[in-house]
């Protein structure tokens, strides 16, 4: 028994340093994994802040390009034919306005319900406007007098446009955007 517990106390010597040290190099591995799979982590997620930021900023742009275009002062001189009428104006105007407002229709996801709702709501109105005033002529009318009424309207506005209350509310956002980087 004297030479099993030798040898028995021999293994021992060995193979308990052996196994502390292999617990401690797993710890340390372990945690070296852990830290570099978090910085892994957090890399890939600042890069896909850093694209959706863009493509925020992109859908903004979108959004202040569309309003612009379907303002009267820039759609009425794309869409006006002198040969036109009353009635083929205010459809090539409302048609317009549809087709561009279709065109940005995915711009919604990147953008604010607010800044959304208020771009519906400028389309809206430019129809509704459009409309309105066409309805106080023949349809058969030569267009130059729906311009001419648009035009007149426009530059007598008191208040702001809706175009122009729409790029104060996105311009605000794409401020907040920019500042905080998410909104």
């Amino acid at each position: 028994m004297d030479n099993t517990s030798a040898a028995l106390l021999d293994i021992l010597k060995y193979t308990i340093p052996a196994f502390i040290v292999l617990i401690a190099t797993s710890l340390i591995v372990n945690k070296f994994l852990v830290s570099q799979t978090q910085r892994k982590q957090l890399s890939l997620f600042q890069d896909a802040q850093d694209i959706t930021l863009r493509l925020r900023l992109q859908a903004y742009e979108r959004m202040v390009l569309f309003v612009e275009r379907i303002g009267p002062r820039q759609l009425l001189p794309r869409v006006y034919d002198p040969a036109m009428t009353v009635m083929e104006l205010r459809t090539a105007l409302t048609y317009n306005i549809l087709g561009e407002f279709e065109h940005n229709l995915s711009q919604q996801i990147y953008v604010s319900k607010n800044v959304w709702e208020t771009v519906k709501n400028v389309k809206e109105q430019e129809i509704s406007m459009a409309n309105q005033i066409a309805g106080k002529l023949a349809p058969d009318a030569p267009a130059k007098e729906l311009y001419k009424l648009i035009m007149d309207y426009v530059l007598q506005a008191d208040s702001q446009t809706p175009t122009e209350v729409a790029l104060t509310v996105i311009n605000e956002e794409v401020k907040k955007v920019m500042a905080f980087g998410s909104y």
